[in-house]
């Protein structure tokens, strides 16, 4: 089993553009770090703004840094409800059809037509973090968690495993795996809790294999990945093989038929 993924428990943040910035903080305002964050380059600053719906506001919301192209707000779930808002999970950046709201800042507000959203759960790693947990950017997988009780301040274990979690690779990331705060109650997870990764559709065999994800069309790109993973691919009656795929898996001795 690969080793352990540390959680990361991120909370209700906005990131700005900087036009927006000036706009809520005055023209000769700076973005000023107070620590930095997980990821290379990132960083919590000291300023603060509060969010406004015609239903309700949160006061108090982090700024990150530095500066986006475009202001996104992520919330949890229950926050978004507060004010009175439904936003799609989305990758970070993803805007279109999201809503937006008001920002308020010590020297004034900002309209947002879009820009809110409930992150989608993901695991930030290298290049060579992806080779060794075997999985591609932009892949999908599960995470498992179950936290230790390891002091009389934190609640029993309550397992939980994740799915729809998104792999994000680059090489300035550091090995982390992302949950917004109603994520991270509903199993009673603090940062720094460990979570194993597995992939969508790995099923365990006796011979310590696993099965490669269940797929209808199997290409040569899919054969070598089951081989360099220790894999088999399951070819039942429907089963589509290009023809590379097929050469190459009888040769890498890939395929279990159940026709």
């Amino acid at each position: 089993m690969k080793k352990p993924i540390p959680v990361g428990v991120s909370p209700r943040h906005t990131h700005l553009s900087k036009d927006d910035f000036h706009r809520l903080f005055g023209p000769d305002a700076v973005l000023s770090r107070v620590r930095d964050l997980t990821q290379g380059g990132q960083f919590a600053s000291e300023q603060l703004v509060t969010l406004a719906t015609p239903l309700s506001r949160i006061e108090n919301v982090r700024v990150l840094g530095p500066f986006r192209s475009a202001t996104q707000v992520e919330l949890a779930k229950s926050e978004a409800v507060r004010l009175g808002l439904n936003p799609p999970v989305r990758d970070s950046g993803d805007h279109d059809g999201t809503p937006g709201l008001t920002i308020i800042g010590p020297a004034g507000r900002v309209e947002i037509n879009q820009g809110v959203i409930l992150a989608q759960r993901h695991v930030h790693m290298t290049p060579a973090d992806a080779r060794e947990y075997q999985v591609v950017d932009k892949e999908i997988v599960f995470m498992a968690l179950s936290p230790k009780g390891t002091s009389p301040a934190r609640s029993a274990p309550r397992t939980v495993i994740f799915g729809d979690v998104l792999i994000r690779v680059q090489e300035s990331f550091q090995l982390d795996f992302h949950l917004d705060t109603d994520e991270a109650n509903a199993c009673g997870a603090v940062t720094g809790d460990p979570a194993v990764l597995f992939r969508l559709g790995s099923v365990p065999l006796e011979n310590n294999r696993t099965y490669y994800p269940k797929k209808r069309l199997y290409t040569e790109h899919d054969v070598l990945k089951a081989s360099r993973e220790g894999s088999l691919i399951l070819v039942e009656k429907g089963t589509i093989l290009t023809p590379s795929a097929k050469d190459l898996g009888r040769e890498k001795g890939v395929f279990e038929f159940k026709l």
